[in-house]
């Protein structure tokens, strides 16, 4: 089986998916590793991207919307992690603008680091609007974002890769 993996990292948090692809396919398999590029030419596509504004990257959406009569495994970070629900609505989104010709045959998200700008734009934020509760969540969840993808995160995309393989 000829195997892409196909991604778009903006922190390092979906290379470090990838890479933890790549380790658990057979090597042989492996015809591509990288970011989005023309005629690859793979019987199976593991695809991944960062998440923006709860969309894949615009990179990917270019890439997957060229593809065309394949299978799809697609993954990817967020910076807001730990819920289902919010993995599956970015998901939905993302599956969407793949071509109905291919075959999606599953998906992988954890949560991820964000940059730092992040965490200053809310603490700028709370210091305008200290009563709103929300914005100490999101200061919350940046920081526990930044130990992201950890040791878990990486064993569970390894058995994901078993299961869609």
């Amino acid at each position: 089986m000829k195997i892409a993996i196909i991604y778009k990292s903006l922190t390092g948090n979906t290379k470090m998916i990838a890479e933890k692809i790549k380790e658990t396919v057979s090597k042989e398999d492996i015809i591509y590793i990288g970011e989005p590029k023309d005629n690859i030419d793979a019987d199976l596509y593991f695809v991944g991207s960062w998440t923006d504004k709860g969309m894949c990257s615009k990179e990917i959406v270019e890439f997957l919307k060229k593809i065309e009569n394949k299978k799809i495994a697609y993954f990817g970070t967020a910076g807001f992690g730990g819920d289902a629900k919010y993995y599956d609505t970015i998901f939905n989104r993302i599956k969407s603008i793949i071509p109905e010709s291919n075959k999606v045959i599953g998906y992988f998200f954890c949560q991820g680091k964000m940059p730092i700008q992040v965490r200053e734009r809310y603490v700028s934020l709370i210091k305008e609007h200290p009563d709103d509760k929300n914005l100490q969540v999101s200061v919350e969840n940046f920081d526990k974002a930044l130990s992201h993808p950890d040791d878990k995160d990486l064993e569970d995309v390894k058995e994901w890769v078993h299961k869609i393989l």
